[in-house]
């Protein structure tokens, strides 16, 4: 079975275009890191490639090559900067592996021990504590 083609209507696609608002955190010419609207931790961010891929499974390694000190480097970031005891970062392919938005993306969640991780289809967050959380990342860096 063939991959479906890249829809550059989707909503990180458009996120990348200017024309849905997000709390960004960190950009460079390769990277766009911005906060998760539905977190399921406190600090819950989103790194994306602005190269359009649908996921690992089509990226080009040279993009993969510029993405990944970058994930490592915001989970770094989001671990201080939220005194957390771990971070996950969570990355899916394809629906079946619960891949929900086909633009290639990682979740970097801060984690403390003994609590649980919300829903990811709960409500959005508040943007002030979005933008709250951002800045706290932004220092870390």
């Amino acid at each position: 079975m063939t991959n479906p083609a890249y829809d550059p209507d989707n909503i990180f696609a458009k996120i990348l275009k200017g024309e849905i608002p997000s709390v960004k955190l960190y950009e460079d010419d390769d990277t766009l890191a911005f906060m998760d609207v539905m977190p399921q931790a406190t600090g819950h961010l989103l790194v994306i490639p602005k190269a359009a891929s649908r996921n690992m499974l089509d990226a080009d390694p040279a993009v993969l090559s510029r993405l990944m000190p970058m994930v490592q480097k915001l989970a770094v970031a989001a671990k201080e900067a939220f005194d957390a005891d771990g971070v996950s970062v969570a990355q899916f392919n394809e629906a079946a592996a619960g891949q929900t938005v086909n633009h290639l993306h990682f979740h970097i969640i801060p984690r403390h021990e003994g609590v649980p991780l919300k829903a990811h289809a709960g409500k959005m967050e508040d943007i002030e504590v979005l933008k709250a959380n951002a800045e706290k990342i932004k220092a870390a860096l």
